[in-house]
Order: structure tokens, then C-alpha cells, then sequence
């Protein structure tokens, strides 16, 4: 889908289309940051998470799903 969107994109102005081209990989790196501390932040949530809810999980028999 993202390749048909960028042929038709080229098509319209591919002047546009080699920027985007361009800019893209860099904007990645730039978010890249971002999303590492994202992962670890929610990481860090769901360890907290299951810490906390241990004991009533302990007291109703273990973890059912």
C-alpha cells in the first residue's frame, strides 16, 4: 500500500516524491530515540503492573486467562 501511495505520489510530482524520498530514513532516526524510550517506559509500566497485582493473583490461585 505505502509503495502505491508513493508511485502515485511520483506520478502527481516527483519532485515531492524524491524529498519524501529523501526525508523519510531521516525522520525514522530522528523518532527512532523516541520509540526506544517508549518500549522501555512501557517495560518498566507492566513490570510495576505485575509487582503490584502479584498478591491478589497469588490469593485467587494463579493467573488465569
Amino acid at each position: 500500500m505505502t509503495l502505491l501511495l508513493w508511485l502515485i505520489l511520483l506520478v502527481i510530482s516527483w519532485p515531492l516524491a524524491l524529498i519524501a524520498l529523501l526525508v523519510y530514513p531521516l525522520a525514522w532516526l530522528l523518532v527512532l530515540p523516541f520509540r526506544v524510550v517508549g518500549i522501555a517506559v512501557s517495560g518498566v509500566l507492566e513490570s510495576l503492573r505485575a509487582v503490584v497485582t502479584l498478591p491478589a493473583r497469588l490469593l485467587r490461585g494463579g493467573h488465569r486467562r
